[in-house]
C-alpha cells in the first residue's frame, strides 16, 4: 500500500512536545486573525456594510 499524508499512524508519530508547540503556533495565528478583524470593524455601526462604499 502507499504511504498517505496525514495517515492517523504518522500523526500519531508526532512526540507530545511537538503537537503542544503545534496547538499554541495555531491558536496564536488564530488570536492575531481575530484581533485584526476587530481592528478593522472597530468603529463600525452593525449593518451597514464596508466603509468607504456608496449606500
Amino acid at each position: 500500500m502507499t504511504h498517505k499524508i496525514g495517515n492517523k499512524d504518522v500523526a500519531q508519530m508526532r512526540g507530545k512536545e511537538e503537537k503542544k508547540r503545534t496547538r499554541a503556533f495555531n491558536k496564536a495565528m488564530e488570536a492575531e486573525k481575530q484581533a485584526i478583524a476587530r481592528a478593522k470593524y472597530r468603529n463600525e455601526v452593525k449593518g451597514y456594510g464596508m466603509p468607504g462604499r456608496a449606500a
